[in-house]
């Protein structure tokens, strides 16, 4: 989260007292999208005022907010959604490849947003003899890129070079491609995850062998959800086999996906989808055609290729959890020196390219045991300790000043990987604060002056202008001198604990504290249980 004002970074921050609600509902999107919508934006979630509870946090899995429900969404008709295709592959300049490799990308994007690789790796893709088929090979592909067992069930392939090219390149990859026969009767073993990509929008009239039978397949799964018992889950791409375009299941096969991955724009039929997850694809939709239908569709978050529509499932928060996958962790593979061993992780964690490895939670207390955690950033580190900077009249500050003891945690998500630090904490010397200042670009100098950290403001527009203020005092680029309250922090590590997630919870945590060896301080390596 950090909304910047021009150069600066000015963090935004609200506090949430005990006190009493309105009955407003606050719709809390990610920062980094713009949306226009009642009251005001913070990170990840639904707040719902609760009488007995005060604030009720209502997580998602999804990137995207629930927001999106409130918003009116364009459905294409049978005819529309043609006449897209044509003006895309007419005018526009789109070849069919292009726009299956985009569909495709789509569609394995949608799964890997609710369907983890770890949960769900085995991957049946039914493909029909059309474009909607091509669009399930080329999703086939990215899948098993993005970690996923993908087969193939490909009964009448289209013998045009797009669609065998798409087959040499996931028999290269020896992807199995699988007949009706050698189909199970009961897919709710072999699989994971079922891709239905048989039928698109173009289809009409009732589905004929092997098809229908394939259908019906999928369709009986429902007795397994029914029954409260595992089931592979079903993906249909841009409509599901066999419903009509516009009307939906009129034939009243009872076929119930339990995700939508909508192309382009959802066709019609997508109003009577009632699964869990409906999400759209293909960005690559111009203003030309959004204007001529008068498309009102969700914005993409970022890079991402899907977006969904629509709230999110509600989260059992007790259910979440992962089973970690990680190499072992052992005592005899371990430096002596925890400084190194933190260097090493460090190293690593940079090279996986996560996002801000130096971030770590700071703990701090006061003199009577009063706790505070709070996010900041790692600036150094060497055999004296951790450095880090900040604003010396913060809460932090006032309670390092009454009890000069902390922890630090890192949490490096994409290794399955954690480090906690104890110490005490003092002042690094004023020297070493002006010339890390300095160094800083002259945003965040003058957004160190500018905020009162921790204070209580009137509201953004205090700090906007005492920044403005500030901006055109030094616009001359004269130095700017480093405020006598700002400076840094050095924690000297007197405990450390290196934790590696393992599966079924019986994960590495390995703890070095100090002893003496031979008279010599050194560092003791234990293992502690999890």
């Amino acid at each position: 989260m950090r909304p910047f004002l021009r150069k600066t970074h000015l963090m935004t921050r609200l506090f949430f007292t005990h006190h009493s609600f309105s009955n407003s509902t606050l719709i809390i999107p990610q920062s980094s999208r713009s949306f226009q919508i009642p009251l005001f934006n913070i990170p990840h979630g639904v707040f719902r005022p609760n009488s007995s509870s005060g604030i009720r946090w209502f997580s998602s899995k999804s990137r995207v907010e629930a927001m999106q429900n409130l918003e009116a969404i364009s459905y294409l008709s049978q005819r529309e959604a043609a006449e897209v295709d044509e003006i895309l592959m007419g005018s526009l300049g789109f070849s069919v490849d292009q726009l299956m490799e985009l569909a495709g990308l789509s569609v394995a994007t949608s799964v890997a947003e609710v369907y983890k690789a770890s949960e769900y790796k085995r991957v049946l893709v039914i493909c029909g003899p059309g474009n909607n088929g091509g669009d399930g090979l080329v999703a086939a592909r990215h899948l098993f890129h993005f970690g996923y067992k993908p087969s193939i069930c490909y009964p009448k392939r289209t013998a045009k070079p797009l669609y065998t090219g798409l087959v040499t390149q996931l028999e290269s990859l020896s992807v199995p491609f699988l007949t009706v026969d050698d189909l199970p009767l009961d897919l709710s073993k072999d699989f994971d995850i079922i891709i239905d990509a048989i039928f698109g929008f173009s289809f009409h009239g009732a589905p004929r062998p092997p098809f229908d039978d394939l259908i019906q397949r999928l369709t009986s799964l429902n007795d397994y959800k029914e029954a409260n018992q595992r089931s592979p889950a079903i993906v249909s791409v841009d409509i599901p086999s066999g419903w009509h375009v516009e009307e939906g299941d009129i034939s009243d096969s009872s076929f119930k996906p339990d995700m939508l991955v909508s192309l382009t724009a959802p066709k019609l039929c997508a109003k009577k989808f009632n699964g869990p997850h409906h999400f759209l694809g293909g960005r690559f939709v111009p203003p030309s055609i959004v204007n001529k239908y008068n498309l009102h569709l969700p914005p993409y978050p970022g890079t991402a290729m899907c977006v969904r529509i629509g709230k999110p499932p509600q989260v059992d928060i007790a259910a979440l959890r992962e089973n970690y996958i990680s190499p072992e962790f052992l005592e005899e593979n371990v430096d002596a020196d925890p400084i190194r061993q933190f260097r090493k992780w460090f190293d690593d964690a940079v090279a996986a390219n996560l996002r801000e490895p130096n971030a770590m939670s700071l703990s701090t207390a006061t003199s009577d045991g009063k706790p505070s955690s709070r996010m900041v950033l790692l600036k150094g580190v060497d055999e004296d300790g951790f450095v880090w900077y900040t604003n010396y009249e913060s809460r932090k500050a006032h309670d390092l000043a009454e009890n000069p003891r902390a922890s630090l945690l890192f949490f490096w998500e994409g290794l399955n990987r954690q480090v906690r630090v104890e110490g005490s904490v003092q002042k690094v010397s004023e020297e070493e604060s002006e010339q890390y200042f300095h160094s800083r670009p002259q945003g965040s100098q003058l957004g160190a002056i500018a905020s009162p950290q921790s204070s209580v403001v009137p509201g953004r527009h205090f700090l906007i202008n005492k920044y403005k203020e500030l901006e055109d005092t030094f616009s001359n680029g004269s130095l700017i001198p480093k405020p006598k309250h700002w400076g840094g922090y050095r924690l000297k590590p007197e405990l450390f604990e290196f934790w590696q997630g393992q599966p079924s919870r019986l994960h590495d945590r390995l703890q070095y504290s100090p002893c003496d060896i031979d008279g010599k301080k050194a560092w003791k390596v234990e293992r502690l249980a999890p």
